[in-house]
């Protein structure tokens, strides 16, 4: 059981961080079923490379997402043990809570 006064890790902080903003939730999206280049993802987002850049540094940050270069390009790709690490930090409200929600009437 979850100690009431230990805090999350830096990194679940920072990957529901960067599940906060709805660029970046477009972004993880579009990385679901492929991997995809920089240049597709601005394209896809109608978005400019800048703007995009800022976003994915947050889920790299995060570690929601990898980079891989070829050539000049960098591909995305989601990090799928990152998302377990959240989704388990979640499951512990939902296993170990003695809340429970209240009965519709």
């Amino acid at each position: 059981m979850r100690k009431t006064s230990a805090l999350p890790s830096t990194l679940v902080v920072s990957g529901f961080h960067a599940l906060s903003d709805p660029l970046r939730l477009q972004v993880l999206d579009l990385l679901r079923n492929r991997e995809i280049c920089v240049c597709d993802l601005c394209d896809a987002l109608t978005v400019t490379q800048s703007k995009l850049s800022f976003h994915l540094k947050v889920l790299k940050e995060s570690q929601l997402v990898r980079a891989r270069q070829e050539g000049r390009w960098i591909y995305y790709s989601l990090n799928l043990g990152q998302f377990v690490v959240l989704e388990q930090y979640l499951a512990d409200y939902r296993r170990f809570s003695s809340i429970l929600p209240a009965r519709l009437c």
